[in-house]
């Protein structure tokens, strides 16, 4: 990989008043909800669920009060092949990143950025190399150099001087359990993260962001009913506030819940052995809209 790379961030706040830019990314969750007649009602509700998860499990000394409110910026990431002003620029990622606003103290927190993971390369991967792959072979086939090109891309941004001058400690990637993976508690139980599970296998997306220099732990906050995934360097367990990791799991629930509700918003919760599935008619829709049809369908083109 050429060495004259350059990384560029720009940063957009996500709030009930938040629009897609011309650049966005429109298979990202949080743009897929700001658009349409009910734009606004929908990043409400999505905000409202954040805060009131979050406050939830920080409530601690604070029981039943509204001590919290989350603040989100949408973080995008553009690549450039010199770090002249002139250079064209490329959008590759976007993030969300994390603020806790206390309004008993008036202080702010920092939290955890990597939440909300979006990549183009990582769409263009498994929306037209696998298939393509797959479709040469005659059977599922994954090529010897899938996901190469982008966690290197995605390693040297985490070295790059843009994100040491902006973010002070490592990503943490949340998203979901793998619909084809069975899951087992381990027995441990972690203060805010809860109850660990392990999977029976090691999926495409765990390989996939181990290309990225991340590893994988999967656990289910108290008050939730399904695991999630966390994607991270170094110690997941001490290397993040109880504040920074609560404002994690508060904002990618909320979005699970939206977007796969037949998996985090089910009735029954997930047990000694969990296999998630998307076929569970056990579950309530959230009252947001969201078209995931139409963000599978826009992630291949």
């Amino acid at each position: 990989m050429a060495n004259d790379i350059a990384f560029s961030i720009t940063t957009t706040r996500f709030d009930e008043d938040y629009a897609p830019a011309a650049h966005s990314r429109v298979t990202t969750n949080f743009a897929n909800l700001a658009r349409g007649a009910g734009r606004r009602q929908n990043l409400r509700n999505a905000l409202a669920m954040i805060d009131r998860r979050f406050n939830e499990l920080a409530a601690g000394d604070d029981q039943g009060a509204e001590r919290y409110r989350v603040e989100l910026d949408i973080v995008t990431v553009q690549l450039q092949f010199d770090d002249t002003a002139e250079a064209e620029r490329f959008p590759i990622i976007e993030v969300l990143d994390v603020g806790i606003l206390d309004h008993r103290t008036g202080e702010r927190h920092r939290g955890i950025v990597g939440n909300n993971f979006s990549s183009y390369l990582r769409d263009y991967d498994f929306s037209v190399v696998l298939p393509a792959a797959t479709a040469a072979a005659g059977t599922f086939t994954v090529p010897e150099d899938f996901g190469i090109l982008h966690g290197e891309l995605f390693q040297r941004f985490l070295a790059s001087d843009a994100y040491r001058q902006r973010f002070a400690g490592s990503p943490v990637i949340c998203i979901s359990v793998s619909t084809s993976r069975a899951y087992r508690r381990t027995g441990l139980v972690h203060p805010v993260l809860g109850t660990e599970y392990v999977q029976d296998a090691f999926s495409l997306t765990d390989d996939y962001f181990a290309r990225m220099g991340l590893q994988v732990r999967y656990f289910m906050p108290r008050g939730s009913v399904a695991p999630l995934a966390f994607y991270f360097r170094g110690d997941l367990l001490n290397d993040f506030s109880d504040l920074q990791l609560i404002g994690t799991i508060a904002t990618m629930e909320t979005f699970q819940k939206i977007y796969r509700p037949e998996v985090y918003n089910a009735l029954t919760p997930a047990g000694e052995v969990y296999r998630p599935t998307l076929d569970h008619v056990d579950f309530v829709r959230t009252e947001i809209d969201y078209d995931r049809e139409e963000r599978s369908q826009l992630g291949r083109v």
